[in-house]
């Protein structure tokens, strides 16, 4: 066995034994419950673009995925008059598109060194959700996603909306406490209550929120993105593909 085998031999068996302690101690879900929160006080009632559109018992939700990450796009009213609570400056929306992950991960620098990619490999680390509003047609705003799509029963808002306040820090005000703009897009990044760590990862979070509509995912095989995906196609979650992706609706080139 050559020196650099046994050396990374070595550094596997310090990985598999310091995240010992840390799977038994923390759960892989995030440790947040799913009754209704009673309303945060905040300083002033949040609105969104739609107020007056009539309450169909049914909304539409989008599911988003990449090759290794995952999230939603919900409707903006819906969240409000479930009880979601947004920053104060936030701007309104048709819908929002909302993830979870690693902090540094989010940032302009990115994992842009070892010292980060180990921290992510090996230890919890700071987390945030983003939040990005948006105007149009869900496939015209995210054309290089994958979209999966279903209709929700209303009734389930409180339990969302209770679910994603419960993610976040919140200030003197109640208001969710912004960290960063979002990568893109126009919105903001929350400071997240919980950690991130491998395997509590951005999809574990999105099979929570799954749940939190209704559905019923088993985070365990919600670790990647295809066993979510291949989770929530599934009745009795049942969403439905709608697009591909720019990559794979473009013709091959010449």
């Amino acid at each position: 066995m050559s020196q650099m085998t046994a050396r990374i031999r070595v550094l596997r068996i310090f990985a598999a034994a310091a995240c010992l302690p840390l799977l038994a101690s923390c759960s892989l879900r995030l440790p947040v419950g799913s009754a209704p929160l009673s309303r945060l006080p905040v300083s002033s009632a949040p609105t969104s673009q739609r107020t007056e559109t009539p309450r169909d018992p049914h909304v539409m939700v989008w599911l988003l995925a990449d090759d290794h990450h995952t999230g939603v796009v919900l409707p903006y009213d819906w969240l409000i008059e479930s009880g979601f609570v947004p920053s104060a400056e936030f701007p309104s929306a048709r819908y929002v598109a909302m993830s979870w992950g690693n902090r540094d991960a989010y940032s302009s620098e990115g994992l842009d060194n070892p010292w980060k990619w180990l921290r992510v490999l090996f230890t919890p680390t700071p987390s945030v959700m983003e939040m990005i509003p948006i105007r149009w047609e869900v496939t015209e705003v995210l054309p290089g996603q994958r979209i999966w799509r279903r209709l929700t029963p209303r009734e389930h808002g409180p339990q969302v909306a209770a679910f994603l306040n419960r993610c976040l820090e919140h200030d003197a005000q109640g208001r969710p406490i912004v960290v960063a703009p979002s990568s893109w897009g126009g919105g903001v990044q929350f400071q997240s209550s919980h950690s991130y760590f491998i395997p509590r990862v951005c999809n574990v979070w999105t099979a929570q929120v799954i749940e939190a509509m209704g559905g019923e995912i088993r985070p365990w095989r919600a670790v990647t993105a295809k066993g979510l995906i291949r989770q929530a196609e599934r009745p009795p979650n049942d969403f439905e593909q709608i697009w591909a992706g720019r990559k794979a609706a473009e013709p091959a080139g010449d």
